[in-house]
């Protein structure tokens, strides 16, 4: 089906681009009163649907309450539960999220723990407790069974049949990716909680309807459950506990609502609110279904699984698609760095030892005791040599045997110039000085280039003149000094092909930041100065480093060459570089994403320019990615190097990428 142009309307709401809503709520129980919970919730259901909300998932038992002991068993209760899944059933008729509800159903000989999904006007399907806690303060085997394997599929309602198994994904036939498991309480406690196999069945929405009591410490361990199951499930976990309300007298709850997604958390309720509040989570389940497809660990369990897997039951819904409902999930705008403090300092500390780690055993395995590096006074070449200077700490190698050079050329600032001066000195090395244009005039003049008549002709010629002779440089004089060569260039540079083929900060023997992206660099340096790894002359200088343009410094002119100008904003290609080769993203809904993310500060228009650019760019630059040199790599978004995360033909065609983006993204946005 051919594409068609989206409008601004389609292109805003979140479930065009692979989200969900999904909402959680606690509301206050009154215990053994079905009519009154079952208006607590219609309540919290129509606060859903206000926010169009693809479901609500309510805590354990919400519909009767949990502690309410042998009261359980009472027909009294079980009919006021019946009637109240009745008014909630007839209710759905006008609301769009999908109500799952806790509550005692009753078969023939039994009473199971369940929870209730409602849709449309319909029960889509009820589903039991599959693990029974019979230990500590809970007594459930006493008022409920089990559903076993041979239970039947069917269980009655109010006198209506209705759908019944623990072994049930309910998936939508309009969104690809989305389709959900139910599980109570217990279940995810359990060494090999249900929501495992609903995972391998094809759920990446895990439900879990709670009425876990709170005592100290039990609230992390909860969290963490929810954590580690979304990550080895490779899924989103969403969590329902029971909160005010519930009987007190033996226990105390808190109300916890939480939801992750692979790991991230999402959203977080108030806990012990006596007037409590709904939660959602945008769920991004296109991105979970990218990362099963990349996992085949995940393929591979399913497979040993498969026996197990026939016994489970899909159950299909519409769900439809609302338009104009904006994403509100919050949006790392460095995906590569954390927006957290605690988590930035701990980022940054693992960054920076892999590098360092990288570099020491790289000079081990070689036996060299020297290294060269070409010193600019930019942020890349200052970052690695702080890395190199930490690396020849800890193998107890004098500084002196790091040879920095710094190669001034046409466009040569004085700043740059001070900066890459002051560092070495600071840092007490070998520092060194070779003018390279003696030599780039000598060679412009061999190629018979405008320039070397002083003509303004600033090509990739005289550009790249500049750059090869620098690169020659290094190589001979780590051959002339028995040492090895250490680049510079980092992850953001090739994946746009910012850096001269062969040479230039392309071309090493070990490059430590080719897995390091520039947003990456600039946090690092910075860090390395406030944890005054080095003295207070180094810290001073690196911040220096980091107030300056970022540019080659190849072209003369009044101000400086500036790289952003021509390949875009760093900060925003390394937004576009995360989520293409991350997780494999269209471009139009990196633009969305983008949108949402960097819309304070960049126009859409802007922003669908740079995203055409990285596009471009990142395909026709392929050849100098298939020929890099060693290096860590350091950030989960991924390196491109050809032996490691990102592997193409250096001919592919970026046609399809571009059509994306202009059919499926509007021409302008309000």
């Amino acid at each position: 089906m051919a594409s068609r142009r989206s409008s601004a309307k389609s292109f805003d709401s979140l479930y065009a681009h692979g989200f969900v809503r999904v909402a959680a709520c606690a509301p206050v129980v009154q215990p053994a009163d079905p009519a009154a919970n079952a208006d607590a919730i219609l309540k919290f259901w129509r606060d859903a649907d206000a926010e169009k909300a693809a479901l609500l998932l309510t805590p354990e038992l919400s519909l009767s309450g949990y502690a309410i002991d042998d009261l359980l068993l009472q027909d009294t209760l079980l009919n006021a539960v019946e009637a109240a899944i009745a008014k909630l059933v007839a209710a759905s008729e006008d609301l769009f999220p999908i109500l799952v509800v806790g509550a005692p159903i009753r078969s023939r000989t039994s009473v199971f723990n369940c929870a209730v999904v409602i849709h449309r006007g319909a029960i889509l399907g009820v589903v039991p407790k599959s693990f029974l806690p019979n230990y500590r303060e809970f007594y459930e085997k006493r008022y409920f069974s089990v559903a076993s394997d041979t239970e039947d599929d069917l269980i009655q309602i109010a006198g209506e049949w209705v759908d019944f198994g623990a072994k049930v994904v309910f998936t939508a036939t309009d969104h690809a990716d989305f389709a959900f498991h139910v599980e109570i309480c217990e279940d995810f406690w359990a060494p090999q909680p249900p929501s495992t196999v609903g995972a391998l069945a094809g759920a990446n929405v895990l439900l879990n309807l709670s009425a876990s009591n709170i005592v100290i410490g039990k609230a992390e361990d909860r969290a963490v459950l929810c954590d580690s199951q979304s990550r080895r499930a490779i899924a989103a976990y969403v969590f329902a506990a029971a909160g005010y309300g519930e009987s007190t007298t033996d226990l105390a709850w808190d109300g916890q609502v939480i939801a992750y997604e692979m790991g991230e958390k999402l959203a977080e309720g108030e806990r012990f609110a006596r007037e409590p509040k709904l939660v959602t989570a945008d769920i991004d389940v296109g991105r979970v279904a990218q990362e099963r497809r990349r996992v085949g660990t995940f393929h591979d369990a399913a497979a040993r699984a498969k026996d197990e897997l026939t016994k489970w039951r899909h159950i299909s819904f519409d769900l439809g698609t609302p338009e104009g409902v904006p994403l509100k999930r919050k949006l790392d705008r460095f995906p590569f760095v954390p927006d957290d403090l605690s988590k930035r300092d701990r980022d940054c500390f693992e960054a920076y030892n892999i590098q360092v780690s990288g570099l020491a055993k790289r000079i081990e395995a070689t036996r060299t005791k020297r290294v060269v590096i070409g010193v600019s006074g930019g942020i890349d070449s200052t970052h690695a040599l702080i890395v190199i200077a930490r690396a020849f700490d800890l193998l107890g190698l004098p500084r002196k045997n790091i040879i920095g050079v710094t190669m001034p050329g046409f466009a040569t600032s004085d700043a740059t110039k001070s900066n890459a001066w002051a560092l070495m000195n600071a840092l007490g090395i070998d520092a060194r000085e070779v003018s390279i244009e003696p030599l780039a005039q000598r060679m412009l003049e061999d190629l018979n280039h405008p320039a070397a008549r002083g003509e303004p002709v600033y090509d990739v010629a005289y550009e790249n003149v500049q750059a090869g002779l620098r690169t020659d440089y290094l190589f001979r004089l780590a051959n002339t000094e028995g040492g090895f060569v250490v680049g510079t260039g980092d992850l953001s540079e090739l994946a746009l092909g910012w850096c001269t083929y062969g040479v230039g900060d392309h071309m090493s023997h070990y490059n430590v930041n080719g897995g390091a992206p520039k947003t990456l660099i600039q946090h690092l340096i910075r860090w390395v100065a406030d944890k005054q790894i080095f003295d207070a002359g180094v810290s001073q200088t690196l911040i220096s480093v980091l107030e300056g343009e970022i540019s080659p410094e190849l072209i003369p002119g009044d101000a400086p060459q500036s790289t952003q100008a021509v390949v875009g904003p760093y900060e925003l290609q390394d937004f576009n570089l995360f989520w293409f080769t991350r997780y494999g993203m269209t471009p139009s809904k990196i633009l969305y994403l983008a949108w949402n993310a960097w819309r304070e500060k960049y126009d859409y228009a802007t922003l669908k320019h740079w995203l055409e650019v990285f596009l471009t760019r990142f395909f026709a630059n392929q050849y100098k990615r298939s020929a890099v040199p060693n290096g860590p790599k350091i950030v989960s978004g991924g390196a491109l190097s050809p032996r490691g995360d990102w592997r193409m033909p250096s001919d592919a065609s970026a046609a399809a990428w571009l059509a994306d983006l202009k059919q499926n993204t509007p021409d302008k946005l309000d």
